[in-house]
């Protein structure tokens, strides 16, 4: 596969030799580790505080840790910038407890910007309501001022919009006053509003969306364009800036089947959020039987041979494929394409060319078990789970109990071989990248949680083996110098019961500790988050 990692932002990287001593250093080359040398913008040595004395006087800076700890900088393998920095800066419904604070959370907004052409915002969640119902057109026609307003669900795959918008859009015909528009029409309204943005807007949500996940020990990302998701302006935009601006790696998928595009995009691979499905909560998710709450099976988008054409293209161009993939049903549409794909261009080819699949929360044995024989990575979001799983969540009203409990089976593909890649699918779940690693090891479905020190893995080197990079996302000598320091608690090695197989908490065991993640405890505090060796945040003082 040909690499095409995203560059460090902001310039060359930094010439200056970095000794860090007397905190705490999460490598697998010293468990024991208290000391790193930075130089060049590598990891050149970790080791002990005595033996970091032989390299004070040889460098151009020494860094007192004060005992804080130093990890990798964090992964996350799933992010949708511009939206992520439209929900941070602007219309953010995700904290709206009723229907009637969101729409006083519209008519305030509204008032602030008068100026904006079409008023943007995401994350009503009408399961968690007690009106459990979503704004009506007419509610928002008024809460807007009759103004062209777009509002996404949480999962970003329906919204409502104003009739003004609507206006706007051609062919769109909604079903009524009070149903969320979906599939095709969904995917029109959203084109249409975030075509509205200026650039100086969109610059701004993107730096704001940056800057963020820096400030949470992220240094690297995934971004998921596509046409459905944004517009070729907006991704390319995303990559100039992240060259010049100081943050985190932008590694950017755009989800076409058209390769010369993504090429010439600058696009890592034709993948990330290539539909073959939508998602359970807007009952869009395909399935293999109908919903609980629905009479239906969902969407499908693409089809096992759709799949199969565009891994086989994918793979003899030298780029990645993937998709976005939830239900049982689309799960099987993806390994079933990939399989004939295998087929035709040798498996060997198919598991050196990592395709990955997002989301992929509805797997079964069979599935876990034809993800590792082909090599395809799993990108998922255990945030889900913590916002949706459990007896009474969304995922047990639209699939009930017994189907529910299977969902994002981390444990299981672990054990079978499936690599795993960390991220947040921001904006549909935040930035929170500790809160993610808590989430996979106190997964609501005990069977399925697996250790902290393997999801801490899986959101820091597993999303660069996502990308074809196995020499980063860790501290070691020569990988590059992405990490961050953190101000915690006592390190611990922590299984959270007895499911889950666990390390020795002997310091004789060699096993470098990791925060204490239990629920309700403090997660760390990013101090400083470095990406090639060049500081792209640093906690003010005070």
């Amino acid at each position: 596969m040909t690499d095409r990692t995203a560059p460090v932002p902001g310039a060359d990287a930094p010439t200056r030799t970095v000794l860090l001593r007397g905190g705490e250093v999460h490598s697998p080359a010293d468990p024991f580790a208290t000391a790193m040398v930075v130089e060049r913008g590598h990891i050149a040595w970790v080791g002990s505080e005595g033996a970091a004395d032989a390299f004070a006087q040889g460098v151009d800076e020494v860094v007192d840790l004060g005992g804080a700890l130093v990890t990798p900088a964090f992964t996350d393998a799933h992010v949708h910038a511009t939206s992520t920095g439209l929900a941070l800066t602007g219309l953010d419904l995700t904290a709206a407890r009723s229907l009637a604070e969101a729409l006083d959370l519209v008519r305030a907004y509204a008032s602030r910007r008068p100026a904006d052409r079409v008023l943007l915002g995401h994350g009503w969640d009408a399961a968690r309501w007690p009106e459990r119902r979503a704004p009506r057109r007419s509610e928002l026609d008024e809460a807007a001022g009759g103004r062209p307003l777009y509002l996404s669900r949480v999962d970003v795959h329906s919204a409502v919009v104003t009739t003004a918008l609507l206006d706007l859009v051609p062919g769109v015909h909604p079903h009524g006053d009070d149903e969320p528009l979906t599939k095709d029409d969904h995917h029109a309204v959203r084109r249409a509003a975030l075509a509205a943005l200026t650039p100086a807007q969109r610059a701004e949500a993107q730096r704001a969306a940056l800057d963020r996940a820096a400030s949470l020990g992220i240094g690297s990302v995934h971004e998921c364009g596509g046409p459905d998701i944004s517009s070729p302006e907006d991704f390319a935009g995303l990559l100039a800036l992240a060259a010049e601006h100081p943050g985190p790696r932008v590694h950017g998928y755009w989800a076409d089947r058209d390769l010369d595009l993504a090429r010439e995009l600058g696009a890592v691979g034709a993948a990330g959020d290539l539909f073959v499905d939508g998602a359970l909560g807007s009952h869009t998710a395909c399935l293999h039987a109908p919903y609980a709450d629905a009479a239906h099976t969902g969407t499908g988008y693409l089809d096992a041979a759709e799949v199969a054409a565009h891994v086989a293209a994918c793979t003899e161009a030298g780029l990645q494929a993937g998709f976005h993939a939830i239900g049982d049903a689309a799960v099987t549409a993806v390994v079933e394409g990939v399989r004939a794909a295998a087929e035709k261009v040798g498996t060997d080819r198919i598991r050196a060319a990592r395709h990955r699949v997002e989301h992929a929360e509805m797997m079964t044995p069979q599935t876990i078990a034809a993800f590792a024989e082909l090599g395809l990575t799993a990108s998922v979001q255990p945030a889900f789970d913590a916002a949706w799983g459990g007896e009474d969540g969304m995922y047990a009203d639209r699939l009930g109990v017994e189907r529910a409990r299977t969902l994002n089976p981390y444990a299981a593909m672990l054990k079978a071989g499936v690599p795993l890649a960390f991220g947040s699918d921001a904006p549909v779940t935040p930035l929170d990248p500790w809160g993610t690693v808590r989430a996979a090891a106190f997964h609501r479905t005990p069977a399925h949680r697996i250790s902290v020190r393997a999801a801490f893995a899986a959101h820091t080197r597993g999303g660069w083996r996502a990308l074809g990079r196995d020499d980063a996302g860790i501290l070691v000598p020569g990988a590059p110098a992405d990490y961050a320091v953190w101000e915690t608690g006592a390190l611990v090695v922590q299984a959270p019961d007895d499911r889950v197989a666990r390390w020795s908490t002997d310091p004789r065991s060699g096993t470098p500790g990791l925060p204490d993640l239990s629920p309700g405890a403090e997660l760390p505090v990013c101090l400083k988050t470095v990406v090639g060796g060049r500081e792209v945040f640093v906690r003010p003082q005070g």
